[in-house]
């Protein structure tokens, strides 16, 4: 079963967070990045969002719009935290 384009409008966005992580650990690729151009994330992990994306990459190249593509291999496992060692101390009122 596919996903629905809402999905994949959210697989997107998590992506376009991940992305802007990664430039911000890693200031040289900005430079990279022209400002006029559409940025479109070309997932190798993930086969439909990649379809989904060259499909709306097409569009834009159409139109006149320049279009750097971000090839990703895969995503680490989401981290929720980064705390170390946690304690919790309940305390009786009154």
């Amino acid at each position: 079963m596919g996903s629905t384009e809402e999905e994949l409008v959210e697989k997107n966005i998590e992506l376009s967070s991940e992305f802007s992580r990664y430039v911000f650990e890693h200031p040289e690729i900005e430079e990279q990045l022209p400002s006029e151009a559409e940025i479109v994330f070309v997932p190798k992990y993930d086969k439909e969002l990649t379809e989904y994306n060259l499909s709306l990459a097409r569009d834009l190249e159409a139109a006149g719009t320049k279009v750097i593509y971000v090839r990703i291999e895969r995503l680490r496992p989401k981290v929720f935290s980064r705390i170390e060692g946690l304690e919790l101390e309940l305390r009786a009122c009154g």
